[in-house]
Parts: C-alpha cells; structure tokens; sequence
C-alpha cells in the first residue's frame, strides 16, 4: 500500500509544474529503501520513472537516470540499520552526486562531443541542477520521514497500527 502511495506521489510531482531536479524521486527512493522490503524498492522509482516518462516522453538518457534512481533506493535500504539525522543527510548528499554523475555522463553521451571539453562543459552547465537536486533531496527526505514517523506514532495502539508498520519494524 505504502510503495502505491509512494509511486503516485512521485508521478504526481514529476508531472506538477515545478523547478527542474526538484522533482523528488531520489528521496522516494531513500524512503523506500529505509521502510519497504527490499523485494520491493526497486519498483517505486522504476514504477514512477516508467509511468511518468511514458506520459512526457522517453529520451534518450532514460537508462541512465533510471538505473541512478535505482541505485539510489538500494543505498536507501542501508538507513534501515543505520537511521540518524547525519546520516539521512550525508545519503541525500551522496545520493545527489551518484545522479548527477550518472545522469550527466548519459547526457555526454548523447548530446555533447564525446571530447574532454565536451565532458568538462556537459558537468559544468549541470552544476545548477545539482543544487537543486541537493536541496529537494534534502528537503523531501526529511519531510517524508517525518510525516511517516509522525504517522507511526499516532498510529500506536490503534488498528492502523499493522498498515503503517507492516514492513517497518526494525
């Protein structure tokens, strides 16, 4: 149930107007790699890139930054045992640099010279969106977190206990 909320949220949020890389799948991805099985995490931010680009349109650097998001929830699924405040922060941090360099490369690959200058002014015009990638990730994880956890805890000793909890006791 959690990993459909997640999916349309992030569906819904990549398809609202709103600031290029601010979109934020990455920190679905850590959320769903600290909460949901492992079976399942791969598919929130596959089900989201699928669905989402499928209504905007492919490109062609749809493998690399769908294998970043991917990636991303796996380095999620660490937080489930280590789970603190500096480290939530130093994943989102890191989880902005791994898509910025894998997204980035396919975006030299497939429209700048395959020259170093190419490469060098591919990073570079980027450096914009990794602000903002950090910022949402930043942002996003500690709101979802919250709310979950917030979540969590009015649930205690109610029926909606075993919804909430299902794949998240530690």
């Amino acid at each position: 149930m959690i990993a459909y909320m997640l999916i349309i949220l992030g569906f819904a949020m990549r398809l609202l107007p709103h600031v290029p890389n601010t979109a934020p799948v990455a920190a679905i991805a850590i959320f769903a790699g600290m909460y949901l099985d492992r079976r399942i995490v791969p598919w929130v931010p596959l089900g989201i890139m699928m669905l989402s680009d499928i209504v905007m349109g492919l490109h062609d650097v749809v493998l690399y930054t769908w294998g970043a998001f991917l990636l991303i929830g796996f380095i999620g699924t660490w937080l489930k045992r280590h789970r603190s405040p500096a480290n939530i922060l130093l994943t989102c941090g890191g989880s902005s640099l791994l898509f910025f360099a894998i997204s980035n490369f396919g975006v030299w690959r497939a429209w700048y010279p395959r020259t170093p200058e190419g490469f060098i002014t591919c990073y570079i015009s980027a450096l914009p969106f990794l602000r903002n990638t950090l910022i949402s990730n930043l942002v996003s994880v500690f709101a979802l977190v919250g709310a979950y956890e917030l979540a969590r805890k009015l649930a205690e000793g109610t029926r909606f206990r075993r919804v909430l909890l299902v794949n998240s006791e530690q």
